[in-house]
């Protein structure tokens, strides 16, 4: 029988979810309304508790030199995951520094050239660029210039981008799935845990490269045919004819800066683990040199930065802790423990199937977030292993939220600028070729962790 506070809080919380996927308004709104609602009706009202209002909140965190620089030890995480925010922050400056000096448009442009404009190459090489690039940069941002520029180079080889896109939104989500900065999950994931960016490349970096292989010969076979037609159709046009990188950039001695700030950035996620940074100073190092960087600027770039997502977060987190708080999610713990017995041989499969299927119908980030203290729970009630169950569910959500237009933030974006520019991608033309690679990467990552890790 539940409490009536958490019939309160679960209320809440799957009323945040269904106002995020039916999407009318942005989804931050639901999110700190929830919010709202979960600190004065069920933390507040129902429980009585300020300490819980406190620790859901977390802000005493911020005050801690530990948190900032840990050295060897994990930053605990509870309620508001700060090191998440402040990251995601930090990173989303340094990114709009670098697309206002033009490097991720310089950066597709020299790609098509390296390939001469050929547009199954093209798709090739788009597919491979995403995934790196998402493997450091969140895949939202990654999409949100791969998807322009292709669409711009549709225009001028007179090709349909609707099959590069879908296939451009796969491989960021899978390459992200190769680290702890690349997809949203991964971060609250490594963050809640003090996993670093190495453990999340040796753990699920093979596997992500593994289904990244698979995909690219799966979307090939797949579009290979519409995109040549398109080739064949443009073989008298001249390279020349199309855009040099260099046109792309817009302030040569600010881009090399800011090309020089993303280098030190990725050379500080690797090396977190030696460094002892957390990874919100790093956020912080990468969004402070971007501003410095800017100078006149800087208030250009800060407006920029995509605050409703950072809102969408705190709201997010805010929610998940009154679960907590109310001991909800301890006990749907238990009842997935019950079910499989603790059996690792069956957690892995409940874990990556029903993380795969979930975030193929809701957005990955709310649900990666609700599963973290549930894996936790997990862990120390039945003696599993943290890393195994860890892995598992980043696989899972990462994956999963391929499958569908709205599995991911990646892909609301991807097809939110196709749409915008005249190129709609239907719910039936993304999921017949999005469904069945989603299948086969996650029967091949559910393989991968059963020998691995069993």
């Amino acid at each position: 029988m539940l409490a009536i506070s958490q019939i309160l809080a679960v209320t809440i919380f799957l009323l945040m979810f269904v106002a995020i996927v039916i999407g009318k308004v942005h989804r931050f709104i639901p999110a700190l309304i929830g919010a709202a609602l979960t600190i004065v009706i069920v933390l507040l009202i129902t429980l009585k508790s300020t300490d819980a209002v406190i620790s859901v909140l977390n802000l005493e965190q911020l005050g801690q030199l530990s948190f900032w620089i840990p050295g060897e030890q994990p930053v605990e995480s509870h309620g508001v995951n700060w090191q998440t925010i402040i990251f995601i922050g930090g990173m989303m400056t340094m990114v709009e520094g670098l697309g206002a000096v033009g490097f991720f448009r310089w950066l597709c442009l020299y790609v098509a050239r390296l390939v001469n404009y050929k547009v199954v190459p093209i798709l090739i090489a788009f597919m491979l660029l995403s995934g790196f690039l998402s493997m450091f940069i969140d895949s939202i941002t990654v999409l949100l210039f791969l998807t322009t520029v292709t669409i711009e180079l549709a225009r001028l080889l007179k090709f349909d981008p609707v099959p590069i896109i879908i296939a451009e939104i796969f491989a960021a989500n899978t390459g992200g799935a190769a680290t702890m900065c690349g997809d949203p999950p991964n971060i609250i994931i490594g963050t809640a845990f003090g996993y670093t960016f190495t453990d999340f490349a040796v753990n699920t970096g093979p596997i992500a490269w593994i289904g990244m292989l698979l995909t690219l010969g799966f979307f090939y076979f797949a579009f290979r045919k519409v995109l040549t037609s398109s080739q064949q159709s443009n073989a008298n046009e001249s390279p020349n004819q199309y855009p040099e990188p260099e046109e792309a950039i817009v302030n040569p001695r600010l881009f090399k800066i800011n090309t020089a700030i993303l280098i030190l950035v990725v050379i500080l996620l690797v090396t977190h683990a030696q460094t002892g940074l957390s990874v919100a100073i790093i956020g912080v190092i990468a969004a402070g040199l971007t501003l410095l960087a800017a100078h006149r600027g800087a208030l250009h770039v800060i407006k920029g930065v995509d605050w409703r997502t950072l809102f969408f977060f705190v709201g997010l987190f805010i929610c998940v802790g009154g679960l907590e708080e109310t001991g909800l999610l301890k006990m749907l713990a238990g009842y997935i423990g019950d079910i499989s017995g603790g059996n690792l041989l069956l957690l892995i499969p409940i874990i990556i199937w029903v993380s795969a299927f979930a975030s193929a119908i809701v957005d990955n980030i709310p649900f990666a977030a609700t599963m973290v203290p549930v894996i936790a729970n997990l862990s120390q009630t039945h003696g599993l292993s943290l890393r195994t169950l860890s892995w598992t569910l980043a696989l899972g959500t990462d994956i999963g939220g391929n499958a569908t237009p709205i599995g991911a933030s990646a892909n609301v974006v991807g097809t939110a600028i196709a749409e915008r520019e005249g190129y709609p991608i239907s719910w039936g033309r993304f999921c017949r070729y999005a469904i069945p690679a989603t299948i086969m990467v996650v029967a091949v990552s559910h393989l991968y962790l059963v020998v691995r890790y069993t």
